[in-house]
């Protein structure tokens, strides 16, 4: 049988190995949830009943973190695709800026929000804006080179047909391959914008306000019972924002 080639069986052991470092290597220790009783008692204690006094204070700044994550993937997705145009090696007129645009985008998305985050909270100092610039530059990266994937895959039909009739190479390109690709754009942006509230969540930590700030408040002065609130909130917008996406996406596809 195809499973018990050699090959195959090699690929199986250095999966195990791999998968025996990497437990040593966490302390991954599956007795430790006999203790889950503990954590079932702690949220007992602190978590139950939420304090839903704190609600519209909590829906206002879900509105700050819906504005970080919105604005960062959208002028993400704007500034990406032009860029996505320049990393395909199908639509990129030159060897040089296809590599320099690849690798521009690489580093981009090689370096954290987190970190991002921090150096712009340094520099212009806390606040949303600072998360909306981690939340940008990291996607802008992401999209660039997910985007770019999908023109590499685009028809080829359509741009010769193009080019046939005469279309000089950015407009055969737009009108060509923008079409084939953008459904796919629209599910890559909506993914990565239920990230960025996920993300923006974390950025507030290090002072970039919203639900994320108000969290690690709630938590440093062990306001547990508001902050069961907060994460409430939190897994509302998400889901709410993924059933907007698929709306959105049924009514293009």
């Amino acid at each position: 049988m195809i499973w018990f080639r050699k090959r195959h069986l090699i690929y199986f052991v250095i999966l195990i190995l791999l998968t025996w470092i990497s437990m040593d290597l966490t302390n991954f220790d599956l007795s430790k949830f006999i203790q889950l009783e503990n954590m079932i008692s702690f949220i007992q204690r602190s978590f139950i009943p939420p304090d839903w006094s704190i609600l519209p204070f909590l829906l206002r700044e879900s509105f700050v973190t819906l504005g970080m994550a919105f604005l960062g993937t959208v002028f993400a997705l704007l500034i990406g695709i032009p860029l996505s145009f320049a990393a395909a090696h199908n639509t990129s007129r030159h060897y040089f800026s296809y590599q320099s645009v690849r690798f521009f985008l690489s580093g981009l998305r090689s370096v954290p929000e987190i970190v991002f985050g921090l150096i712009f909270v340094v520099v212009i100092g806390l606040g949303p804006f600072a998360a909306v610039l981690a939340i940008l530059l990291h996607n802008i990266g992401v999209l660039g080179k997910l985007i770019s994937e999908l023109i590499e895959a685009a028809d080829k039909g359509p741009q010769e047909a193009m080019k046939s009739v005469g279309a000089t190479h950015r407009i055969g390109n737009l009108f060509s391959i923008i079409p084939q690709i953008w459904p796919n754009v629209l599910s890559h942006y909506f993914y990565r914008f239920e990230v960025a509230i996920r993300t923006s969540l974390v950025l507030g930590f290090v002072g970039g306000g919203g639900l994320g700030q108000q969290i690690f408040n709630q938590y440093q002065s062990f306001y547990y019972d508001g902050m069961a609130v907060s994460i409430i909130v939190i897994m509302v917008l998400v889901i709410c924002v993924d059933m907007f996406g698929s709306y959105v996406r049924k009514r293009i596809i």
